[in-house]
């Protein structure tokens, strides 16, 4: 597995770009805030689910399907934006600007559209969040934790 370090928040001249859109999405269980995050598989780390916007849809419409492809969850509420991150793709081959929403749900239980990677969605505590892939997608989270708290209070 690649360990993801600040090579890849250095964006090099004259690379090709791409716009993704993605979701923090989160739900209330016996008082607690949990985050929605996606593996790919067992050995791999969670990430938030995102991905590449396509050309007929805005970038919350776009978050929303890959929500909905890569974690299963269809029956989200728009709280708010969280926000833009920038650094490159997995390959280092692209530069990604990447936008972010938060949505709650009281859905628990994801069924993956994407059917060309297996996908599994679980749920992580806000306050005691796991190791992630990226990085960024951590200090999003950690940057966010109030405004997630106070949206759902």
């Amino acid at each position: 597995m690649k360990v993801i370090n600040a090579s890849w928040y250095e964006k090099p001249a004259g690379i090709n770009t791409s716009i993704s859109c993605g979701g923090v999405v989160v739900r209330i269980k016996n008082g607690r805030i949990l985050v929605a995050m996606v593996r790919e598989d067992p050995a791999s780390l969670p990430v938030l689910p995102k991905g590449h916007q396509e050309e007929d849809e805005t970038l919350q419409q776009a978050a929303i399907r890959e929500i909905e492809e890569e974690a299963g969850l269809s029956e989200l509420t728009y709280v708010s934006q969280l926000g833009t991150q920038e650094r490159l793709d997995y390959s280092k081959s692209v530069w990604k600007t990447i936008h972010y929403f938060l949505f709650s749900t009281n859905q628990a239980q994801g069924n993956p559209t994407d059917k060309s990677r297996d996908y599994e969605v679980e749920w992580h505590e806000l306050r005691s969040l796991p190791t992630m892939f990226w990085p960024e997608q951590r200090k999003l989270l950690d940057d966010n934790r109030e405004l997630i708290e106070r949206a759902l209070s």
